[in-house]
């Protein structure tokens, strides 16, 4: 599984790079805040929402500590798509939020 820190991905962000995050927390824990752009596909919804991916895009899944997005990893990996896990989740994102 290909990881990426948060400090990282908020150094490309900051860079101006057009990332594609997908934050795998249910609704209610986004609410309280999540990275700028990133879509929020619940893991428990991924399966029946992956048809809005494209598989020739690059995407970045997050949750809170990493755990989910892991297993978010390992399943879009095994259905052919290219995932990196954010490593230590939004509670690693000293980022800005919205």
């Amino acid at each position: 599984m290909r990881e990426i820190t948060a400090t990282e991905v908020e150094v490309l962000l900051n860079k101006g790079e057009k990332l594609e995050i997908i934050d795998v927390r249910e609704v209610e824990e986004v609410a309280a805040g999540k990275i700028a752009g990133a879509v929020n596909i619940p893991l428990g919804l991924l399966e029946f929402r992956m048809n809005e991916l494209e598989k020739s895009k690059e995407y970045i899944m997050v949750c809170r500590s990493g755990a989910r997005s892991g297993r978010a990893v390992q399943f879009l990996e095994s259905q052919g798509f290219n995932v990196v896990n954010m490593t230590g989740g939004m509670l690693s994102w000293q980022g800005n939020v919205e």
